[in-house]
Parts: structure tokens; sequence; C-alpha cells
């Protein structure tokens, strides 16, 4: 179900528009980490969310609902992000903001080779960059001066861990864990866990991966502040 959100601005003791109000976000996102910063963003700016961990629940969303805004991460469990990027550009009607998403260093120039309209970096850099992507695409509304939000959620971190270590069980997953945790370490700028993401795609043995990455979890959960180790 999508997450209806009311305004959260007064003014004069009424409630005051919000950027995004009234329209549904769909993000494609394998991440919950990186999608609950969007989430909150979304929830800031007054619009609905909807998420797709994968392109098969993407097409399934899409079958049935038309967003306004369709972010899409190039790096999915089964398939590339640009080929649904493809799609939706090719729609029509198409959704009026397509957005394409990661951290690869290629990643924009990807994207919008694909048809996405614009692109946001991993790490999203903040707020008002996340409201612009989309308003520049959507004549009539305007931005609004916001705070900045803390983007980093520890128990969604933990699950990204938690679903990293279980994947690498299976040895053909080892390159598509490698890119998911890269992407991570370079939102948190964390080297421990950059180098996690590599040594797991020069083919570190499994074992020691998994247990490094249910350490990084534990860490997480006590909310300790050393780092990740190795």
């Amino acid at each position: 179900m999508p997450l209806i959100l009311e305004p959260i601005f007064t003014e004069g003791g009424r409630a005051a528009a919000l950027p995004l109000q009234g329209l549904t976000v769909l993000v494609v996102e394998d991440s919950r980490f990186a999608a609950e910063a969007i989430r909150l963003m979304c929830q800031r700016l007054g619009a609905r969310l909807r998420r797709a961990e994968t392109l098969r629940a993407a097409i399934a969303h899409l079958a049935m609902t038309r967003p306004d805004v369709v972010i899409v991460d190039l790096g999915l469990p089964d398939g590339r992000g640009e080929e649904l990027l493809r799609d939706l550009a090719g729609r029509a009607p198409r959704p009026p903001v397509i957005l394409g998403t990661s951290g690869e260093p290629d990643g924009r120039e990807a994207a919008l080779q694909a048809g996405a309209d614009g692109f946001l970096d991993k790490p999203i850099p903040g707020i008002e960059s996340f409201q612009d992507a989309i308003l520049s695409r959507l004549p009539g509304r305007a931005p609004v001066a916001m705070e900045a939000l803390p983007m980093q959620d520890r128990a969604a971190l933990c699950d990204d861990l938690a679903r990293a270590a279980d994947l690498l069980k299976d040895d053909g997953n080892a390159a598509y864990v490698a890119g998911f945790l890269e992407g991570i370490a370079r939102s948190l700028g964390d080297t421990g866990l950059a180098q996690i993401a590599r040594d797991i795609a020069a083919g570190s043995e499994r074992l020691h991966a998994i247990a490094r990455l249910d350490a990084a979890r534990a860490c997480v959960a006590a909310e300790a502040g050393a780092g990740w180790g190795r």
C-alpha cells in the first residue's frame, strides 16, 4: 500500500502545500538503506511512496498504477535498471518524471542514454537536490527551502548487510553482492565496507566474507562508532 502523507508545514495556522504534494513516487531500489533515505525525503516533501526491489516487481507495479515519478537504480538483482528506463521512456503515456540513480562512475551517462530525464547520484547530496531533480521536470511547482535530514537508518542498514551475507552463500551471487555492498559503502563513505566489496569481487573466500559482514552488522546493531573492522 502507498504511504499517504499529510502536509507538515503551517502558514498562519493553515496547512501549507508541499512541493511534491499529491505526487506518487515509485522507487525501484534493492537496498532498503537507500530506499529509506528516499522515503524520508518523500515524506518531508509530501509525496506518496511505493517501492519495488526488482525489475519484475516494478513491472507489476506499473501494470496497476501510473506513478508521477519513477526512480530506477541501475544495479538490480534480476537485471540492469537501464532495461526499465528504456521501457519507461518508450511508453505512451510515459511517466512525467523518469530518473536513474546509481553510485557507479558511469551511471549518469548510462541512465541518460537509456532515456532517463535526469540522474540522482548515490549518495543523494540532500533533500534540496532531490526535490530539484523532480521539480525541474514539473512546471508549475516551486521548490521549498528544506532543512537537512538524517539519512542513515541503522535498522535498514542491518537488513541490507544480513541480506548480502545470505545471498553470498550462493557463489553465483558474488558479483551482484559486491556491487550491492559497494553502493552502500559509497553512500556511507565507509572504506572498510568498500574493501569487503572489493574482496568479494576479487573472489575472496565466501565464508570469511560472510563472517565479516555478520561482524559489521553486529557493529551497526550495537551502534558502535569504530568502523567495520576486517
